[in-house]
């Protein structure tokens, strides 16, 4: 039986999660022998020397050793090389600095998977340099399905339209699951609803956005999201230099608020600007349409943009979606006069 070593950067709210679902499968596991050899939050980490850790009592390990506080970053893809046996990174944090040194953890041979999506999002040399690591001779794989629409299979779905020779011709979705909620309970066929501020106040409550819901207001995370997939297109690859920031945003933040950092103080002046947003909703009414914040990828035209659109009220976005659904839409070659459309929480 092979073993498979598993480094573990992140344990917190998404990395425990992560590592229960890995100790299930490690239990019952015919083909490999899964161990845990790392495991570390912003203040320490569990290492020693490769030998496995106990997959059902890290937790409280973490609380209880006092873990290693002097292990560098950069020192990793060196040290959690194990010889003759494969080691897979798991980055479930949001670092910058950690999405920087996975072109080094490939050329050592070690394979990526991650939800962060900063590395697949920022400057195109640094997702080239991790493209080329991977392909050099001995280099990791990585994999990084969930950075879009969660545990939905987007980025596998675009893999194989472009790896079985189909033409993507446009996408289009709504990406973020929070903006999904707000516009859903917003802006409704019957144009009635409450206010926007209110809505935005109630996703805050239930964990659905940010602290500090202008981060999710302001469409940064749908433009990451964007230029993940707009670089798995061949004619994009290389569209975006500055990875998100060459996305086209249209922010939801009024301008007022922009230099607001507190959350609470955030949520507490939105109000003010509901007027802006009624009238937003009235003239979709209007028109039979609703409100929905997309992403949209035209190949043809090399556009890729996150905006607040307009959709009719019988169109797929919708009449389709509840609650905080991500929904995308494939319009290819193919897939012509109906696209593939992949939705879910």
């Amino acid at each position: 039986m092979s073993v498979v070593n598993v480094a573990v950067i992140g344990v917190g709210l998404v990395g425990k999660e992560f590592l229960n679902q890995l100790a299930a499968f490690a239990s019952t596991s015919q083909t490999a022998k899964i161990q845990l050899i790392y495991a570390s939050n912003s203040k320490k980490a569990l290492w020693k020397d490769n030998h496995p850790l106990n997959l059902d009592s890290w937790s409280q390990a973490l609380l209880d050793d006092p873990g290693r506080t002097d292990i560098e970053l950069s020192t990793l893809p060196q040290l959690l090389k194990v010889p003759n046996s494969r080691t897979i990174i798991v980055d479930n944090t949001s670092s910058d600095s950690v999405a920087a040194l996975y072109p080094e953890f490939l050329k050592a041979g070690l394979a990526v998977i991650t939800p962060n999506k900063k590395a697949y999002s920022s400057s195109l040399s640094l997702y080239n340099a991790i493209c080329d690591a991977s392909a050099s001779v001995g280099g990791g794989r990585f994999l990084n399905e969930s950075t879009v629409g969660a545990g939905l299979p987007i980025i596998s779905t675009l893999k194989d339209l472009v790896a079985t020779g189909d033409e993507i011709v446009k996408i289009e979705g709504v990406l973020s699951g929070t903006l999904s909620y707000i516009f859903n309970e917003f802006s409704t066929p019957s144009g009635q609803g409450p206010s926007f501020s209110s809505i935005v106040a109630q996703a805050r409550e239930k964990g659905y956005t940010e602290p500090h819901p202008g981060d999710d207001l302001n469409g940064a995370d749908v433009a990451r999201k964007l230029t993940i997939l707009s670089r798995l297109v061949p004619q994009l690859r290389s569209h975006l230099s500055e990875g998100y920031k060459s996305v086209s945003i249209t922010s939801l933040v009024p301008s007022e608020l922009a230099s607001i950092t507190s959350g609470d103080e955030f949520v507490s002046k939105l109000p003010e600007f509901d007027s802006t947003f009624e009238k937003l909703r009235e003239d979709a009414t209007k028109e039979g349409k609703v409100l929905r914040y997309a992403g949209v990828i035209d190949v043809q035209n090399k556009v890729v943009k996150a905006a607040l659109e307009k959709y009719p009220t019988d169109h797929a976005f919708a009449t389709s979606l509840q609650g905080s659904d991500n929904i995308i839409a494939f319009h290819t070659r193919r897939y012509g006069s109906r696209p593939l459309i992949v939705q879910g929480a």
